[in-house]
């Protein structure tokens, strides 16, 4: 997100291993399971038996800490360190009852005592993984432009925070064995696997012999993963992309182009990625079914503080994002694909007067005359649907 000197930081969570290496896996609502667990060999969809389950997918936007949103964790915690969970507390119903709750880390985190530092170069204390934890989130993707704002020390702060309070990581790594593995959740009766990949670092080089330490976009790379994550058992692939154009609604051709790439690639006739959840753009951005393929082009930010656009100017927009939430079922008969059954999404903002995440669906049955949140709601509302995706089924969460 915010381009220019920064990184963020996260490795690859514990989970499956690739084609190339056994492994564990990791993460996960209910206990992660193995590669080829439940009795399906790796790579074998399961059928929809009695026992299969269906799962509820939540997914959101960039958590940026500036210094004021910083500064609101201190006051939150009464002068004893940082509690960034009062700010997740309107949230946290919709996100804790998913089965799966992937978010979106912009930022590296620093030592317990600091120094800590926002734009443009983001130092976040190691208590934000502690408020994402709290508030139900499974796990996120640690790939962005902010990966390397500290170095290699950066992303492994964050990674070592990350299983600390048991949060699952793609898209950075401490080291080779690491990268190498692919993250996997268990929902319902799927294995999921998430991998994540950012266009850029702020043009900080990757760490001198790790080459590895963050996922940069590839298309090749990209489609080599999920394939081997697929071969490793995962029954729905999700990817996630740092990418697209700061402050633009409309997905910019390299979103256009590699979303349809990823989403027309097949292996023995079953796509190779089930999802694409986007961020990095700062505002929200459309849905689009593509190939019939689900694509979040960008959720927007979930945690930030004043934001000013590429004109200088504040943008009210900059605290906007949209929750998605997708209910997945089991495939119709063996080797299918696992099918999206219902598309929601959430609209929410970041209310910068109170420091808090305002789930905005659920504030305005409260509040039905606010007229700040009904502009935020209409404005995301705009933006999510502006490339037709209710066509498709997607709706506004009432609640």
């Amino acid at each position: 997100m915010i381009k220019r000197t920064r990184r963020t930081l996260a490795l690859l969570s514990a989970a499956l291993l690739s084609a190339a290496a056994a492994g564990c896996s990791t993460g996960g609502r209910p206990a992660p399971a193995g590669p080829g667990s439940a009795g399906a060999p790796p790579g074998t969809a399961r059928s929809a038996t009695p026992a299969a389950r269906g799962f509820t997918l939540v997914a959101s936007g960039d958590v940026l800490p500036h210094t004021s949103v910083i500064q609101r964790a201190a006051a939150d915690a009464g002068g004893d360190g940082y509690d960034f969970r009062p700010m997740f507390s309107a949230v946290k119903p919709v996100v804790s009852a998913a089965d799966l709750a992937l978010c979106h880390m912009e930022t590296i985190y620093g030592d317990d005592d600091g120094p800590f530092s926002g734009y443009p170069a983001f130092v976040s204390p190691p208590t934000v993984a502690d408020a994402l934890k709290d508030a139900g989130y499974d796990g996120c993707s640690t790939a962005s432009n902010h990966s390397l704002d500290d170095g290699a020390e950066g992303v492994k702060r964050t990674l070592d925070r990350f299983d600390k309070v048991g949060l699952g990581h793609a898209g950075s790594a401490r080291t080779a064995a690491e990268a190498a593995r692919t993250t996997l959740y268990t929902a319902g009766s799927a294995k999921v696997a998430h991998l994540a990949y950012t266009y850029d670092t702020n043009g900080y080089p990757l760490p001198d012999g790790q080459p590895w330490a963050v996922n940069l976009t590839s298309q090749d790379k990209i489609l080599a993963d999920a394939r081997a994550a697929r071969k490793a058992g995962a029954d729905v692939v999700l990817v996630s992309l740092h990418w697209g154009t700061e402050w633009q609604t409309e997905p910019d051709e390299t979103q256009l182009a590699l979303g349809k790439a990823l989403t027309a690639s097949r292996t023995g006739g079953r796509p190779d990625v089930d999802m694409i959840l986007g961020t990095h753009a700062h505002i929200p951005q459309a849905y689009e079914k593509v190939n019939g393929t689900w694509i979040v082009y960008g959720m927007g930010d979930q945690v930030a503080g004043e934001m000013f656009n590429d004109s200088g100017a504040r943008d009210l927009r900059g605290n906007y994002g949209s929750i998605a939430r997708f209910t997945f079922a089991p495939p119709a008969a063996p080797g299918q694909r696992w099918r999206v059954t219902a598309a929601e999404f959430v609209p929410q903002m970041m209310d910068l007067s109170t420091g808090r995440i305002v789930e905005l669906p659920a504030a305005l049955a409260q509040d039905p005359g606010n007229a700040e949140y009904e502009t935020a709601q209409d404005a995301i509302t705009e933006a999510v649907l502006s490339r037709d995706a209710a066509k498709d089924g997607l709706k506004r969460a009432a609640r």
